[in-house]
This record gives structure tokens, sequence and C-alpha cells, in this order.
């Protein structure tokens, strides 16, 4: 899979024609690519003054939110995917904002730099944090708040009463489905309430 990316794996757990919430979508592309390529519809979710104005100019619908103020303004089951790629690390509140994922979509997908990697392993063991592609920041000024891991994400999950669907990890190019918590440097997680 040469042309394989962590855009393209999050486009294919995304049904056809499914209402998405894009948690932190950033300029919008990935919402723009599912509109495109899936015949989705639905809105992303962001901050950043310029990354609105980007999402607006590339036609996806947007709502400039802090997602540490939670998702009150939306009601249970508002959507059928609710996506937080690259979200979830740079949360004050991760864990409830993993609950109001569960409730207001009818699944989750949620992706985050896998700090279990192995390159990082050996980086914490030589006594650095490590910097990385994925984690390309020095530990005094990274915007995450928190990293982690599959193994801690599984346990998140079952704590909360999420059902995981599909778990994998994404590497160079590549899925990784054996030993993913320890040869890739994301991880991605489908899940559902149970």
């Amino acid at each position: 899979m040469s042309d394989f990316d962590l855009q393209s794996a999050i486009v294919r757990l995304v049904p056809e024609g499914a209402r998405v919430l894009d948690l932190g979508c950033g300029d919008g592309a990935l919402l723009e690519r599912l509109q495109r390529e899936r015949g989705c519809s639905g809105y992303g979710v962001e901050i950043a003054d310029g990354n609105v104005l980007q999402c607006v100019r590339r036609g996806v619908d947007v709502i400039q939110l802090n997602l540490d103020e939670g998702l009150s303004m939306f009601e249970d089951a508002s959507f059928d995917v609710v996506l937080q790629i690259d979200t979830l690390q740079h949360l004050r509140n991760a864990e409830v904002m993993l609950r109001e994922t569960a409730r207001v979509g009818r699944f989750g997908i949620v992706a985050f730099p896998n700090f279990a990697h192995w390159p990082n392993r050996v980086s914490i063991a030589r006594g650095r944090m490590p910097v990385t592609r994925r984690l390309p920041y020095q530990w005094y000024d990274t915007p995450n708040i928190r990293v982690g891991t599959f193994k801690d994400f599984e346990v998140l999950a079952r704590k909360n009463r999420l059902r995981v669907l599909d778990a994998f990890g994404v590497h160079v190019g590549r899925e990784v489905r054996w030993l993913p918590n320890a040869r890739a440097s994301t991880a991605v997680f489908r899940f559902e309430r149970e």
C-alpha cells in the first residue's frame, strides 16, 4: 500500500453518505475529501481563526468552538460518525470528550500519536523524550497535553463502556495490524457505545 496514509485510512472507515462531525478539523481537508469521495455531509469544529477561514474557502461547514467547552449544542446521535483525528491529545477533558463523541455519534473514530512506538521507547530508555515525525516537538514546546498508547486507549474505552469495533496502526504509509502498539507511530480506533 504505497499510497496509504492516515487520511486514506479514515476515509475507508466512514460509510458512504454519512453525516460526519469532525472535531478539531484543522483546515477542513479531511471533511472536504469525505464530501467529495464518499458523499458525506456534516460539520467541522475548529477553534483557530486561520483554519476556520480555510474550511470556508474549501466549502466545508465549520463551527468555531473550543472543544474543552464540550458538545452540548449537539443532540444525542446527531451524526453517524464523529472524528477526532489528532485532537484527543490536545484536550484538557479528553475523557469527557470521548464520552461526548460516543453520545453525539453512532460511532467514533479516534487517531493519535502512539507513544508506545518502539523508537519512542528507545528514546525514553536513553533518558530523552522522543522527537519523531509524529511527535515533532521538544518536550518543552509541545501542543500535546498528554501522550497515549494503544493499551491506554483500550483501558479508557472499557472504563467508559465503549466497544472497540476496529483498531490498527499506521506507520510510514502502511497499515499496521500485527503488534501495532510497538510497530505503529499512529493509533486508530473505531468505537461505539455498548
